[in-house]
């Protein structure tokens, strides 16, 4: 009974565990292709640091100020391909995106490739989720979460009354 309850132990605390440092295992085959041009409602958008400067903050031009560049508010999902929590945070992101089409949208940013980043936002375990309401100052949470949590999180930092407004 003992071994199967640490077992049960250590395999969820492997489950809900952040991979750590960025840049890990690239022994792995990386997503091939280029982040696509423009954003598809409903659905979950990869960008490189350009777009990221062009949807969501130029932090080039206001490095001092977060200075918010979309029309709706933003869920970030900075991930690697080597990342098994990552690739567990997928789905959920999807799912999310369809749910809050027209609301919020929800984009992914691979780490490995967008170094600058990742730096930018400090982020040092992964999956790091950035949620970046319209008005107001952008929240990160680290590790993998259940959807509930995802939800919650975007009902009340993203869809409350004073950050919907702009």
């Amino acid at each position: 009974m003992k071994k199967i309850s640490a077992i049960a132990i250590i395999s969820i605390s492997l489950v809900f565990s952040a991979c750590n440092t960025i840049g890990g295992n690239k022994n792995e085959e990386s997503v091939s292709g280029n982040p696509v041009t423009e954003n598809t409602e409903g659905k979950v958008t990869r960008i490189n640091a350009d777009m990221f400067k062009k949807l969501v903050w130029d932090y080039q031009k206001n490095p001092s100020q977060f200075v918010f560049n979309g029309d709706q508010p933003v869920v970030i999902d900075f991930y690697a391909d080597w990342c098994r929590p990552c690739k567990m945070v997928a789905p959920i992101m999807d799912e999310l995106a369809k749910e809050y089409q027209g609301k919020v949208r929800i984009y992914k940013v691979n780490t490995d490739e967008e170094v600058e980043l990742a730096r930018l936002f400090n982020i040092r375990s992964i999956p790091a989720i950035l949620y970046v309401p319209k008005t107001g100052k952008p929240q990160m949470s680290v590790g993998m979460s259940g959807k509930e949590v995802y939800v919650k999180t975007i009902q009340d930092v993203l869809l409350t009354p004073d950050t919907i407004k702009k």
